[in-house]
């Protein structure tokens, strides 16, 4: 196969991390034979100071060309201490959000064993979740009507039922492939935007018979993913509660630096590690490459290419098990390895396979 892939390494750790990512998918391009080309280009605070714009038109027309984006981070903190600031590094990321048509941000929930001493909950509890949550991302109060003033401001959360079905629709067959259940998330018993989206989801989970569905509000979500997240299979829910509970279920993990997501809808799919920038940990050589790593098997598995994203995710596991790992996930006593370190593992482990 022949891929085209935008590379945007944005903020912060961002170029330490896809300088990994990158290797990683061009070592399971030459073992599997694929040719893949990368066209980098700028975004967030980098391409702000280069040309004024966290999402210039060239940058877009890279997205736009490419069969899919790698992206790692944007965000910086002089544009977070400067509540003044017109532009900022975020903007960029809703921007491509908006203009490639990215509606669905799937994020998957996984513990490694070898980790779940660094999860925060028992062991008993947090042993074996296995979820993905399923964001709107182009809709609610990130994209509708504002206002901001001295002494009044207001987000509007605004949803059709086209947009609520679309969503649905990629939850139901995600659901389909797991263990065929789905929890629709909401806050209808107060707000209004909320009971269109349980109208939506009870009159389509007819259409699923095969798939359980239910339904909770934010608040109990939240709580149960703390109390019991092997309860969930597939969550689904709108742009704001769904950016709150997917950082929430993020850190079930233990790391941030462990989980990957996709962002797909009308165009060009995106695919990036969750966490930030972390502009503290830049050029320190010490940033989690493995969110990043295993971005690209989501990418690969995405084209339907299961061998090389199982390839990858079998490299990371083995990291893990072999103890190279980056500091903040490593155990007491054992050697330290950094971003680079932990990469060039990694692809030495995909060559010789």
């Amino acid at each position: 196969m022949n891929l085209k892939i935008a590379v945007l390494a944005g903020d912060g750790i961002g170029p330490e991390i896809m300088e990994q990512g990158v290797a990683v998918m061009s070592a399971v391009a030459e073992k599997f034979g694929h040719q893949v080309s990368y066209r980098e280009a700028l975004c967030g605070a980098h391409a702000i100071d280069e040309v004024g714009d966290p999402f210039p038109e060239e940058t877009f027309q890279a997205c736009k060309e490419a069969d899919a984006v790698l992206f790692a981070s944007v965000g910086d903190p002089k544009f977070d201490n400067d509540p003044t600031a017109k532009v900022r590094p975020e903007q960029g990321l809703l921007a491509m959000r908006k203009k490639l048509g990215l509606f669905a941000n799937i994020r998957p929930v996984e513990t490694f064993e070898c980790l779940i001493h660094k999860s925060p909950l028992k062991d008993e509890i947090v042993r074996g979740a296995d979820f993905i949550c399923i964001r709107e991302l182009t809709g609610g109060m990130y994209f509708g009507e504002k206002k901001e003033g001295t002494d009044e401001a207001y987000d509007t959360c605004a949803y059709t039922r086209p947009e609520v079905e679309r969503i649905l629709r990629v939850a139901y067959q995600y659901a389909r492939q797991r263990r065929r259940h789905l929890t629709v998330v909401d806050k209808a018993n107060v707000l209004a935007s909320s009971r269109l989206w349980r109208k939506v989801a009870q009159e389509m989970m007819v259409e699923y018979p095969d798939v359980e569905t239910d339904f909770m509000y934010v608040d109990n979500a939240a709580m149960r993913m703390i109390q019991d997240p092997r309860f969930f299979d597939v969550m689904v829910t709108e742009n704001t509660f769904g950016d709150i509970l997917t950082d929430e279920g993020s850190v079930i993990t233990g790391s941030m630096g462990l989980l990957p997501s996709a962002s797909t809808g009308e165009s060009t799919p995106v695919f990036e590690p969750i966490h930030g920038s972390w502009p503290q940990g830049k050029g320190l050589n010490i940033a989690n490459p493995l969110a990043q790593i295993l971005s690209v098997a989501m990418l690969y598995e995405y084209f339907d290419l299961k061998a090389e994203g199982a390839l990858i995710r079998e490299a990371v596991n083995a990291s893990l098990a072999a103890n190279v790992r980056t500091p903040e996930i490593q155990v007491e006593g054992a050697p330290q390895y950094g971003t680079r370190e932990v990469g060039a593992w990694i692809v030495d482990y995909i060559r010789q396979k």
